[in-house]
């Protein structure tokens, strides 16, 4: 499902219109880019939790020579997902 479907299910099984829906769905994504910015969680209990993770510096390989290289730390978001979506798609 992308963008434009989920929109397109909120407006049926709210019966609100597209345009609210749209406008909510862009909303949520804002709030939760903004909390992750500030290094805070995103926790909606039973559906999962938004959070930033951060990954050490390691030694990969470059797959067109070969060779080995440093890949820097970094921050990277994650989602975990709550116990009633885990059961849910079980």
């Amino acid at each position: 499902m992308n963008k434009a479907a989920l929109i397109e299910h909120m407006a049926k099984e709210t019966k609100l219109p597209k345009t609210a829906c749209k406008a909510a769905v862009e909303s949520f994504v804002r709030a939760v880019e903004t909390s992750l910015k500030k290094g805070k969680s995103v926790v909606l209990t039973g559906f999962g939790t938004f959070a930033v993770m951060k990954r050490k510096e390691r030694v990969g390989i470059n797959p067109a020579t070969g060779n080995k290289m440093k890949i820097a730390a970094k921050k990277v978001p994650k989602f975990k997902a709550g116990k009633r979506l885990k059961d849910l798609v079980a």
